[in-house]
Protein backbone atom coordinates (compact mmCIF):
# COMPACT_ATOMS: atom_id res chain seq x y z
CA UNK A 1 0.00 0.00 0.00
CA UNK A 2 1.32 3.40 -0.98
CA UNK A 3 1.02 6.48 1.21
CA UNK A 4 0.62 10.18 0.53
CA UNK A 5 0.17 13.53 2.21
CA UNK A 6 -3.42 14.74 1.80
CA UNK A 7 -4.81 18.22 2.32
CA UNK A 8 -8.37 17.89 3.63
CA UNK A 9 -9.04 21.54 4.39
CA UNK A 10 -7.30 24.58 5.79
CA UNK A 11 -4.77 23.59 8.49
CA UNK A 12 -5.59 19.91 7.93
CA UNK A 13 -2.75 17.88 6.37
CA UNK A 14 -2.65 14.10 6.90
CA UNK A 15 -0.32 11.25 6.06
CA UNK A 16 -2.50 8.33 4.96
CA UNK A 17 -2.73 5.32 2.62
CA UNK A 18 -3.07 6.18 -1.06
CA UNK A 19 -4.46 4.11 -3.90
CA UNK A 20 -2.47 4.81 -7.04
CA UNK A 21 -4.75 5.14 -10.06
CA UNK A 22 -4.26 3.18 -13.26
CA UNK A 23 -2.04 4.76 -15.88
CA UNK A 24 -3.47 6.16 -19.11
CA UNK A 25 -2.08 5.93 -22.64
CA UNK A 26 0.84 8.28 -23.11
CA UNK A 27 1.75 8.33 -19.41
CA UNK A 28 4.90 7.27 -17.57
CA UNK A 29 5.10 5.96 -14.01
CA UNK A 30 7.65 7.59 -11.70
CA UNK A 31 9.03 6.69 -8.32
CA UNK A 32 8.90 10.14 -6.74
CA UNK A 33 12.43 11.09 -5.71
CA UNK A 34 11.71 14.46 -4.11
CA UNK A 35 8.93 17.02 -4.00
CA UNK A 36 8.99 20.65 -2.94
CA UNK A 37 6.62 22.35 -0.54
CA UNK A 38 5.76 25.40 -2.60
CA UNK A 39 4.24 28.69 -1.47
CA UNK A 40 1.06 27.80 -3.35
CA UNK A 41 0.86 24.47 -1.47
CA UNK A 42 1.13 26.50 1.71
CA UNK A 43 -1.71 28.78 0.61
CA UNK A 44 -3.93 25.71 0.17
CA UNK A 45 -2.96 24.69 3.69
CA UNK A 46 -3.49 28.12 5.24
CA UNK A 47 -6.51 29.35 3.27
CA UNK A 48 -8.14 26.19 1.93
CA UNK A 49 -7.73 27.36 -1.65
CA UNK A 50 -6.42 29.96 -4.06
CA UNK A 51 -9.16 31.84 -5.89
CA UNK A 52 -11.42 29.35 -7.66
CA UNK A 53 -9.06 26.43 -6.89
CA UNK A 54 -10.63 25.34 -3.61
CA UNK A 55 -10.18 22.13 -1.63
CA UNK A 56 -13.60 20.47 -1.96
CA UNK A 57 -12.36 16.96 -1.14
CA UNK A 58 -9.02 15.57 0.08
CA UNK A 59 -6.28 15.86 -2.53
CA UNK A 60 -2.54 15.24 -2.75
CA UNK A 61 -0.51 18.44 -3.25
CA UNK A 62 2.93 18.77 -4.80
CA UNK A 63 3.75 20.18 -8.24
CA UNK A 64 7.52 20.66 -7.87
CA UNK A 65 8.99 17.17 -8.14
CA UNK A 66 11.52 14.83 -9.62
CA UNK A 67 11.41 11.09 -10.01
CA UNK A 68 12.99 7.95 -11.42
CA UNK A 69 11.37 6.32 -14.44
CA UNK A 70 10.05 2.83 -13.69
CA UNK A 71 10.27 1.79 -17.34
CA UNK A 72 12.03 2.79 -20.55
CA UNK A 73 10.54 5.73 -22.45
CA UNK A 74 12.10 5.23 -25.91
CA UNK A 75 10.26 8.14 -27.53
CA UNK A 76 12.13 10.46 -25.14
CA UNK A 77 15.39 8.50 -25.33
CA UNK A 78 15.20 7.76 -21.59
CA UNK A 79 15.87 4.46 -19.86
CA UNK A 80 14.35 2.93 -16.78
CA UNK A 81 15.89 4.45 -13.66
CA UNK A 82 16.69 7.81 -15.24
CA UNK A 83 16.15 10.83 -13.01
CA UNK A 84 13.73 13.31 -14.57
CA UNK A 85 11.91 16.51 -13.72
CA UNK A 86 8.27 17.16 -14.60
CA UNK A 87 6.52 20.25 -15.94
CA UNK A 88 3.26 20.23 -13.93
CA UNK A 89 1.40 22.51 -16.37
CA UNK A 90 -0.61 20.59 -18.98
CA UNK A 91 -2.10 23.36 -21.10
CA UNK A 92 -4.78 22.59 -23.68
CA UNK A 93 -2.63 23.74 -26.61
CA UNK A 94 -5.73 24.86 -28.53
CA UNK A 95 -6.98 28.07 -26.95
CA UNK A 96 -5.98 31.56 -28.06
CA UNK A 97 -3.62 31.95 -25.10
CA UNK A 98 -1.77 28.73 -25.87
CA UNK A 99 -1.54 29.60 -29.56
CA UNK A 100 -0.07 32.99 -28.66
CA UNK A 101 2.66 31.31 -26.60
CA UNK A 102 1.20 31.70 -23.12
CA UNK A 103 0.49 28.15 -21.88
CA UNK A 104 0.89 29.41 -18.31
CA UNK A 105 -2.31 31.44 -18.78
CA UNK A 106 -4.41 28.64 -20.30
CA UNK A 107 -7.85 28.64 -18.65
CA UNK A 108 -8.28 24.93 -19.39
CA UNK A 109 -5.02 23.80 -17.83
CA UNK A 110 -4.69 20.53 -15.95
CA UNK A 111 -2.14 21.33 -13.27
CA UNK A 112 -0.58 18.51 -11.29
CA UNK A 113 -0.97 19.18 -7.57
CA UNK A 114 -3.76 21.79 -7.78
CA UNK A 115 -7.22 20.64 -6.67
CA UNK A 116 -8.83 18.48 -7.86
CA UNK A 117 -5.73 17.01 -9.52
CA UNK A 118 -3.51 14.96 -7.21
CA UNK A 119 0.15 15.86 -7.02
CA UNK A 120 3.43 14.24 -6.12
CA UNK A 121 3.49 14.12 -2.31
CA UNK A 122 3.29 10.36 -2.62
CA UNK A 123 5.55 7.46 -3.51
CA UNK A 124 4.57 6.93 -7.14
CA UNK A 125 2.79 9.06 -9.73
CA UNK A 126 1.63 8.74 -13.32
CA UNK A 127 2.51 11.73 -15.49
CA UNK A 128 2.06 12.51 -19.21
CA UNK A 129 5.23 11.63 -21.10
CA UNK A 130 4.94 15.00 -22.84
CA UNK A 131 5.58 16.70 -19.50
CA UNK A 132 8.65 14.65 -18.56
CA UNK A 133 11.82 16.78 -18.64
CA UNK A 134 15.18 15.08 -19.17
CA UNK A 135 17.92 16.39 -16.88
CA UNK A 136 21.68 15.77 -16.67
CA UNK A 137 22.11 12.55 -14.72
CA UNK A 138 24.69 14.20 -12.48
CA UNK A 139 21.85 16.33 -11.06
CA UNK A 140 20.56 15.35 -7.63
CA UNK A 141 16.84 14.81 -6.98
CA UNK A 142 16.84 18.13 -5.09
CA UNK A 143 18.31 20.02 -8.03
CA UNK A 144 15.80 18.47 -10.42
CA UNK A 145 12.94 19.53 -8.12
CA UNK A 146 14.19 23.10 -7.94
CA UNK A 147 14.05 23.51 -11.72
CA UNK A 148 10.33 24.27 -11.44
CA UNK A 149 10.61 27.20 -8.99
CA UNK A 150 13.69 28.38 -10.89
CA UNK A 151 11.51 28.39 -14.00
CA UNK A 152 9.03 30.63 -12.18
CA UNK A 153 11.91 32.99 -11.35
CA UNK A 154 13.15 33.01 -14.96
CA UNK A 155 9.65 33.82 -16.23
CA UNK A 156 9.35 36.69 -13.74
CA UNK A 157 12.69 38.15 -14.86
CA UNK A 158 11.63 37.75 -18.50
CA UNK A 159 8.58 39.88 -17.73
CA UNK A 160 10.66 42.41 -15.78
CA UNK A 161 13.18 42.94 -18.61
CA UNK A 162 15.87 44.52 -16.43
CA UNK A 163 18.12 46.95 -18.25
CA UNK A 164 21.89 46.63 -18.14
CA UNK A 165 23.20 47.77 -14.72
CA UNK A 166 19.72 48.89 -13.66
CA UNK A 167 18.98 49.03 -9.94
CA UNK A 168 16.38 46.44 -8.90
CA UNK A 169 14.49 45.99 -5.64
CA UNK A 170 13.42 42.45 -4.76
CA UNK A 171 10.74 42.24 -2.08
CA UNK A 172 10.54 38.88 -0.34
CA UNK A 173 13.54 36.59 0.17
CA UNK A 174 11.71 33.30 0.20
CA UNK A 175 12.63 30.62 -2.35
CA UNK A 176 11.27 32.49 -5.38
CA UNK A 177 12.75 35.82 -4.34
CA UNK A 178 16.16 34.23 -3.73
CA UNK A 179 16.07 32.55 -7.13
CA UNK A 180 14.95 35.78 -8.81
CA UNK A 181 17.86 37.75 -7.40
CA UNK A 182 20.29 35.10 -8.67
CA UNK A 183 18.73 35.19 -12.14
CA UNK A 184 18.93 38.99 -12.11
CA UNK A 185 22.68 38.67 -11.65
CA UNK A 186 22.95 36.47 -14.75
CA UNK A 187 21.22 39.03 -16.99
CA UNK A 188 23.31 42.04 -16.06
CA UNK A 189 21.17 43.83 -13.49
CA UNK A 190 22.94 46.49 -11.44
CA UNK A 191 22.54 47.04 -7.71
CA UNK A 192 20.07 44.56 -6.20
CA UNK A 193 18.30 45.73 -3.05
CA UNK A 194 16.54 42.94 -1.15
CA UNK A 195 13.87 43.25 1.50
CA UNK A 196 12.50 40.67 3.96
CA UNK A 197 11.38 40.87 7.60
CA UNK A 198 13.20 37.66 8.59
CA UNK A 199 16.91 38.02 9.45
CA UNK A 200 17.93 34.55 8.24
CA UNK A 201 16.43 35.22 4.82
CA UNK A 202 18.15 38.59 4.56
CA UNK A 203 21.45 36.93 5.39
CA UNK A 204 20.90 34.32 2.68
CA UNK A 205 20.00 37.04 0.17
CA UNK A 206 23.35 38.70 0.80
CA UNK A 207 25.15 35.37 0.35
CA UNK A 208 23.39 34.80 -2.97
CA UNK A 209 24.12 38.16 -4.57
CA UNK A 210 22.06 40.97 -3.07
CA UNK A 211 24.06 44.16 -2.55
CA UNK A 212 21.95 45.20 0.43
CA UNK A 213 19.20 43.51 2.41
CA UNK A 214 16.80 45.35 4.71
CA UNK A 215 13.79 44.53 6.83
CA UNK A 216 11.30 46.87 5.13
CA UNK A 217 10.78 49.24 2.22
CA UNK A 218 11.86 52.03 4.54
CA UNK A 219 15.40 50.72 4.05
CA UNK A 220 15.03 50.93 0.28
CA UNK A 221 13.81 54.51 0.61
CA UNK A 222 16.83 55.35 2.74
CA UNK A 223 19.33 53.67 0.42
CA UNK A 224 17.90 55.43 -2.65
CA UNK A 225 17.49 58.80 -0.87
CA UNK A 226 13.74 58.60 -1.26
CA UNK A 227 13.83 58.04 -5.02
CA UNK A 228 13.03 54.32 -5.12
CA UNK A 229 14.07 51.71 -7.68
CA UNK A 230 13.25 51.86 -11.40
CA UNK A 231 12.37 48.15 -11.28
CA UNK A 232 10.70 46.26 -8.42
CA UNK A 233 10.02 42.52 -8.32
CA UNK A 234 7.62 41.49 -5.55
CA UNK A 235 7.75 37.87 -4.32
CA UNK A 236 6.06 37.96 -0.92
CA UNK A 237 2.99 36.22 0.50
CA UNK A 238 1.74 39.38 2.20
CA UNK A 239 -1.42 41.31 1.24
CA UNK A 240 0.75 44.41 1.76
CA UNK A 241 3.27 43.22 -0.83
CA UNK A 242 1.62 45.21 -3.64
CA UNK A 243 1.60 48.33 -1.47
CA UNK A 244 5.24 47.88 -0.48
CA UNK A 245 6.26 47.33 -4.11
CA UNK A 246 4.56 50.60 -5.06
CA UNK A 247 6.39 52.41 -2.27
CA UNK A 248 9.72 50.91 -3.33
CA UNK A 249 9.25 52.02 -6.95
CA UNK A 250 10.57 55.20 -8.52
CA UNK A 251 8.22 57.58 -10.34
CA UNK A 252 7.69 56.11 -13.79
CA UNK A 253 9.03 52.76 -12.62
CA UNK A 254 8.08 49.19 -13.44
CA UNK A 255 6.81 46.42 -11.19
CA UNK A 256 6.34 42.68 -11.51
CA UNK A 257 4.13 40.97 -8.94
CA UNK A 258 5.01 37.31 -8.46
CA UNK A 259 3.80 36.52 -4.93
CA UNK A 260 0.42 35.08 -3.97
CA UNK A 261 -0.99 37.05 -1.03
CA UNK A 262 -2.50 35.35 2.00
CA UNK A 263 -6.27 35.66 1.86
CA UNK A 264 -6.15 36.19 -1.94
CA UNK A 265 -6.38 39.99 -1.56
CA UNK A 266 -3.99 42.89 -2.07
CA UNK A 267 -3.77 46.04 0.02
CA UNK A 268 -2.67 49.08 -1.98
CA UNK A 269 -3.43 52.82 -1.85
CA UNK A 270 -4.53 53.58 -5.41
CA UNK A 271 -3.24 57.15 -5.38
CA UNK A 272 0.32 56.08 -4.62
CA UNK A 273 0.45 53.75 -7.62
CA UNK A 274 -1.41 56.11 -9.94
CA UNK A 275 0.64 59.19 -9.08
CA UNK A 276 3.85 57.32 -9.75
CA UNK A 277 2.62 56.37 -13.23
CA UNK A 278 3.80 52.82 -12.72
CA UNK A 279 3.83 50.01 -15.26
CA UNK A 280 2.62 46.89 -13.45
CA UNK A 281 2.75 43.27 -14.62
CA UNK A 282 1.55 40.11 -12.94
CA UNK A 283 3.52 36.87 -13.24
CA UNK A 284 1.83 33.45 -13.29
CA UNK A 285 3.76 30.20 -13.37
CA UNK A 286 6.09 30.02 -16.40
CA UNK A 287 6.41 29.49 -20.13
CA UNK A 288 8.83 27.12 -21.89
CA UNK A 289 11.86 27.86 -19.74
CA UNK A 290 13.13 24.46 -18.56
CA UNK A 291 16.11 24.38 -20.95
CA UNK A 292 17.39 27.67 -19.51
CA UNK A 293 16.75 26.53 -15.95
CA UNK A 294 18.76 23.37 -16.58
CA UNK A 295 21.65 25.35 -18.09
CA UNK A 296 21.76 27.84 -15.21
CA UNK A 297 22.08 24.99 -12.71
CA UNK A 298 24.45 22.93 -14.85
CA UNK A 299 26.78 25.90 -15.34
CA UNK A 300 26.69 26.82 -11.66
CA UNK A 301 25.21 30.25 -12.34
CA UNK A 302 22.28 29.67 -9.96
CA UNK A 303 22.74 27.81 -6.67
CA UNK A 304 19.43 26.06 -6.08
CA UNK A 305 20.83 23.93 -3.25
CA UNK A 306 21.50 27.01 -1.13
CA UNK A 307 17.78 27.80 -1.08
CA UNK A 308 16.81 24.43 0.45
CA UNK A 309 16.81 24.73 4.24
CA UNK A 310 14.91 21.62 5.41
CA UNK A 311 14.33 18.03 4.34
CA UNK A 312 11.51 15.76 5.49
CA UNK A 313 10.32 12.20 4.95
CA UNK A 314 6.87 11.69 3.47
CA UNK A 315 5.43 10.78 6.88
CA UNK A 316 6.77 14.11 8.18
CA UNK A 317 4.97 16.04 5.46
CA UNK A 318 2.15 17.36 7.71
CA UNK A 319 4.79 18.62 10.13
CA UNK A 320 6.51 20.48 7.28
CA UNK A 321 3.25 22.24 6.46
CA UNK A 322 2.66 23.15 10.09
CA UNK A 323 6.15 24.56 10.59
CA UNK A 324 6.02 26.67 7.44
CA UNK A 325 2.56 27.98 8.30
CA UNK A 326 3.87 28.95 11.73
CA UNK A 327 6.69 30.83 9.99
CA UNK A 328 9.30 29.22 12.21
CA UNK A 329 12.73 30.89 12.21
CA UNK A 330 15.15 29.31 9.79
CA UNK A 331 12.53 27.98 7.36
CA UNK A 332 13.16 28.85 3.72
CA UNK A 333 12.48 25.92 1.40
CA UNK A 334 11.50 22.38 2.38
CA UNK A 335 11.75 19.25 0.26
CA UNK A 336 10.01 15.95 1.00
CA UNK A 337 11.62 12.63 0.05
CA UNK A 338 9.01 9.85 -0.39
CA UNK A 339 11.64 7.11 -0.83
CA UNK A 340 13.53 8.18 2.29
CA UNK A 341 16.13 10.84 3.07
CA UNK A 342 18.98 8.45 2.28
CA UNK A 343 17.92 8.39 -1.38
CA UNK A 344 17.72 12.19 -1.68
Amino acid sequence: MSHAVFLHAAADARFAPFNLREGAPGEALLDVAAVGLCGSDLHYYKDGGIGSAVISSPFVPGHEFSGWLTEDVPELGLARGALVAVDPNQACGRCEHCREGHPNLCPDVVFIGAPPHDGAMTERIWVPKSQVVAVPQRFTPSQAVMLEPLGVAIHAVDLARPRLLERVAVLGCGPIGLLILQVLRTVGAGEVLACDPQPHRRALALELGADRAGASVADIAEWTKGEGAPLVVEATNAPEGFRDAVRAARIGGRMVLVGIPDGDSYVVPASEARRRGLTIRFSRRMGHVYPRAIELVAQGKVDVDAVVSHRFTLAEGPEAFRRHAANEPGMVKSLIFPQGLDRG
